[in-house]
């Protein structure tokens, strides 16, 4: 079998006996690069062998195709989360994601160095999951096994505690040996000028130049143990051939302390007669070691407040529900509950999981995944959703969807993937990090090489010059810039109800040029409503009652309407003795011995009612894109009441705030022309696109999109989902779960409509948050190389001490991740 033979199975549809199969493999044998093949009538599958140089998938298919039969790529991949433990930086990341795409069997990794998980899809006929693991601590990081999609993820977080603290617990160590290191290598230089040097006597460098150095390396040796991941992690990187972070501080930080070793070697020997303090570096790579350290732990603060979004909504998921067995309550852990349990619900507790209300009534607060203030009422045959809160009444209801089929865990998923995703900018920084490393080894060797023999300075300068040099220009920061904001960034989002689905999405969300909204349930309520009641002769209440009375016993929407509206107003059902429908035109009753008709126009002229001066009336709120209805009593015209799908409140808010960004804004909508520009009209659309049915609005997304403009669609994610799949920007209105989820780029929880523009602006300063994170990144290692490889010192400045780099590093690091933060504070709406 030759190298770039590969062998596939795919699912072949239309075949329906032996000479169809035949016929298959007749048509791929013909192809250029097939080298076996067969095909199973019974599974439906064909097994082929094929040089990947020479075919590929997409001729397979064509040949098939053409041939009269079908052909589907199967999913044989799997994919998983897994954490991975000692990365340190960018560098860190593309090593792991190097080792494991040289694998056979993975398709796919993606790390993320913020979240610290590696996200692989591999075939597991072709790779095992150890072997995963194996080769990525070959290359000296450690695997912690696969993520779970579950609520709880306490494991994780007591590892990311126990790290936290063990970096503290280092810091201390190195800092308690530090200061008296610092104390006594640099207190000759600073305090001689001014007075004797308050040490004892036996290890003043004037006096005894052995103990001197001896102590410094008594005080030093501790802190190297406490970073001895530094070293491990460096250089076994930098024998793989991806050196990182650890990479620069292991060699800066060893070439400090070897040399000074050796010059420690001469004085006892009696090769150095006199030694002057700075010709020994321990304090420099105690010191750096320390701060490093340091800096270490406030990121690791700082990075684990980057998640907190999905802490929250984690901590949301109650431990437990009360099941009904047998009609006894059995208080029973969350994960044991299943589909089809019926469960009981007390007020003031959590719901548990998804599902249908079988007895009782109550109100929910749904806020803290809506991020809707107001409660909910809940009554039979209404859905829960876990983790919502019941308010004031005990309702049962039958489980639905439990685990990870839940709202609430595709909630967590969706952000977590999001936050897991590489933004395009992302990736580009991720390449630069790449080439960084390297590049800054050969940077420090060329800088020591040319002081030492050209520039004609002794090896403790060049040395500092290698050691500044390495250590000033770690890529910490720039690892960090994006994926801290995209995490900030999302989280945001979540908290506000607004899900994005994935870095590319928050990315291009601020280049939106134009908004395409979906009529029915977007920018109306999608439900119709009685807007207005006109009387002729009759009192307002009780033609209400005969109009809600008479529509009882019909299924259409606009009767619905009716019904709930005198409901609504409390008013007593009226005895209907008989009821007969007329489809396409209303219905006719008998209520009182009356006889009501209530309907369209053409039936009134049927029944040859006299309109009565109410035909101006019926023709401006037909204006208004509102549907009149005409009720006739005994012949004579009663009254009009209006039915419309009335405008949500948030739409001309939402609307005016587009344009105010200088968006604009079109709506598309199968309804017929009046009706559209009523509704548009009433929230300043700019574009109206009417009577366009289901399958083609997705064609009016593209010619939109063919004028040169950046689109997002919004729509509900059902019907709308051809469109919203075609937009450069999908974004679904409703309860953020299947259908949505799938169809859209960001999903929007509340079904307000100024989380529209709120996404936008989310977006556009989550963008600018990146790049001022990344300027500062490439901006302090373009400035500080250059500073540490001496160009200061060449026009008479001072040279730059590798403790001040070590010190800037860090805070670098610790700036970037800050200004992500502040992107919490900011506001979106």
């Amino acid at each position: 079998m030759s190298a770039n033979n590969i062998t596939e199975t795919y699912k072949i549809t239309g075949m329906t006996c032996a000479a169809c199969a035949k016929a298959v493999e007749r048509t791929v044998r013909k192809l250029d690069g097939v080298s076996d093949q067969s095909v199973n009538i019974a599974t439906e599958k064909l097994k082929i062998e094929y040089n990947k140089e020479e075919v590929g998938f997409d001729d397979i298919k064509k040949a098939i195709e053409k041939a009269g039969y079908g052909v589907i790529e199967e999913e044989t991949n799997k994919k998983i989360d897994m954490k991975i433990g000692g990365m340190t930086c960018a560098a860190c990341s593309k090593a792991v994601e190097r080792v494991v795409k040289k694998l056979d069997g993975v398709d796919s990794v993606n790390v993320n160095i913020a979240t610290e998980k590696a996200s692989i899809n591999y075939d597991p006929s072709k790779v095992r999951l150890s072997q995963i693991k194996a080769a990525i601590t070959k290359a000296g990081y450690e695997p912690i096994d696969e993520v779970k999609n579950d609520i709880a993820q306490d494991e994780d977080k007591i590892r990311k505690e126990k790290e936290m603290k063990s970096l503290f617990n280092k810091f201390i160590v190195a800092i308690v040996f530090a200061i008296p290191l610092f104390y006594i290598a640099m207190g000759p230089m600073v305090m001689k000028p001014i007075g004797p040097w308050p040490v004892p006597e036996i290890i003043n460098p004037m006096t005894n130049t052995l103990n001197y150095a001896l102590v410094q390396l008594v005080l030093v040796i501790p802190i190297m143990i406490a970073g001895y991941k530094f070293y491990i992690n460096g250089f076994k990187s930098l024998i793989n051939l991806s050196p990182n972070m650890d990479t620069l501080v292991a060699i800066g930080t060893s070439a400090a302390f070897l040399y000074s070793l050796y010059t420690t070697y001469q004085i006892a020997n009696n090769r150095v007669l006199e030694m002057h303090h700075h010709q020994l570096y321990f304090e420099s790579a105690g010191i750096i070691i320390a701060l490093i350290l340091l800096g270490k732990y406030l990121e690791s603060r700082s990075k684990g407040r980057t998640s907190e979004a999905i802490k929250k909504l984690m901590g949301l998921q109650p431990k437990t529900a009360i099941v009904l067995i047998d009609g006894k309550e059995v208080e029973t852990l969350i994960e044991e509950v299943e589909v089809g349990d019926i469960i009981l619900v007390k007020p003031g507790s959590k719901i548990p999981v998804d599902g249908i209300v079988l007895d009782g009534y109550t109100s929910v607060d749904e806020s803290m995944l809506t991020g809707e203030s107001l409660p909910v009422e809940k009554k039979v045959g209404d859905a829960v959703t876990g983790a919502s809160i019941n308010k004031n009444g005990t309702i049962q209801f039958e489980a639905k969807k439990v685990g990870s089929d839940t709202a609430l865990a595709q909630i967590i998923q969706l952000v977590e993937d999001a936050q897991g995703e590489k933004a395009p900018i992302a990736k580009l920084a991720d390449v630069v990090s790449g080439y960084f490393v390297p590049t800054v080894i050969a940077i420090a060797l060329v800088s020591s090489v040319l002081w030492y023999f050209v520039g004609g300075k002794d090896i403790v300068f060049a040395l500092t010059i290698f050691i500044s040099i390495l250590v000033i220009a770690c890529p910490c920061a720039l690892g960090l810039a994006t994926p801290t904001a995209i995490m900030v960034g999302t989280g945001k989002g979540a908290e506000n109800g607004i899900l994005i689905k994935g870095g590319e999405a928050l990315e291009s969300t601020h280049k939106i040029q134009t908004v395409v909204f979906d009529k029915t349930g977007t920018i109306t309520e999608g439900k119709p409503k009685v807007t207005d009641v006109v009387v002729n002769n009759v009192d307002e209440e009780y033609l209400i009652q005969l109009a809600s009375s008479a529509e009882k016993g019909s299924e259409h929407p606009l009767g619905e309407a009716i019904v709930k509206y005198g409901e609504d107003k409390g008013l007593e059902v009226l005895k209907v003795d008989e009821f007969k429908a007329l489809p396409g035109f209303g219905i006719q009753v008998k209520i009182d011995n009356k006889v009501v008709v209530l309907g369209n126009k053409k039936l009134m002229l049927n029944e040859n009612v006299d309109f009565e001066g109410l035909s101006e009336r019926s023709d401006e709120l037909a204006s208004q894109g509102k549907t009149p209805m005409y009720i006739s009593v005994d012949g004579k015209l009663a009254g009009i009441i209006a039915v419309a799908d009335v405008v949500k409140e948030s739409s001309k808010k939402a609307i005016e705030k587009l344009h105010s960004m200088g968006i604009q804004v079109a709506m598309l909508t199968g309804d017929n022309v009046k009706t559209a520009n009523a509704i548009a009209k009433q929230v300043g659309i700019d574009v109206v696109l009417a009577e366009v049915l289901p399958e083609d609005k997705s064609k009016e997304v593209e010619n939109l999109q063919l004028q040169g403009k950046f689109v997002a669609m919004v729509g509900d994610g059902i019907n709308d989902a051809p469109a919203l799949a075609k937009a450069d920007i999908g974004i679904a209105i409703g309860s953020g779960t299947d259908v949505a989820i799938e169809s859209a780029d960001i999903v929007l929880m509340k079904s307000d409509l100024m989380d529209v523009p709120a996404a936008i602006k989310l977006s556009d300063e989550t963008i600018k948050n990146i790049k001022q994170n990344l300027f500062w990144a490439f901006g302090y290692n373009t400035i500080g190389i250059p500073v540490a490889a001496g160009l200061l010192y060449m026009f008479g400045g001072p040279l730059l001490n590798p403790m001040i780099a070590a010190a800037a590093m860090s805070l670098s690091s610790v700036s970037v991740v800050t200004n992500a933060l502040r992107l919490k504070n900011r506001e979106i709406y």
